[in-house]
């Protein structure tokens, strides 16, 4: 499996008052890996909304290892895994400028109509784009 990486510089308004970045902070910056990869794919937000889908979270997992500090250039790794549901899962590490692991999580997402109907298979248009998106990666 490959990973995309999307690079993230800690910026000050991101740490806490113990001087590390606040936690919530990781959520965010894997949601930036996350839309970067789909992105490529034509698949990230706004992409799916114009054809007339959301995409919206349901699951979230993150699992923080070591604290990041302000200042630090740290590299978000994303891929996904293979689903046999109408879903999305991606996975992610977010690693130090010495690639220590900073944060491991999951995401995974759903399709919708407009409406917010779920959607239990995917229109063609979107899993022709997660196959690609699959392929990139080789999973």
């Amino acid at each position: 499996m490959k990973y995309h990486e999307t690079r993230i510089r800690v910026r000050f308004n991101e740490v806490d008052s113990y001087r590390v970045a606040w936690h919530g902070n990781y959520v965010s910056w894997m949601e930036v890996g996350r839309n970067e990869l789909a992105g490529m794919f034509e698949l990230d937000a706004d992409q799916v909304f114009s054809l007339g889908y959301m995409a919206p979270v349901v699951d979230l997992q993150l699992k923080y290892r070591k604290p990041s500090l302000f200042n630090e250039e740290l590299k978000v790794m994303t891929s996904v895994k293979r689903t046999e549901t109408a879903t999305m899962e991606f996975v992610c590490e977010i690693l130090g400028p010495d690639d220590s692991l900073r944060a491991a999580g999951r995401c995974v997402l759903v399709l919708t109509d407009l409406n917010g109907i779920l959607q239990f298979t995917l229109p063609p248009v979107i899993s022709e784009r997660i196959d690609r998106l699959l392929a990139y990666l080789e999973v």
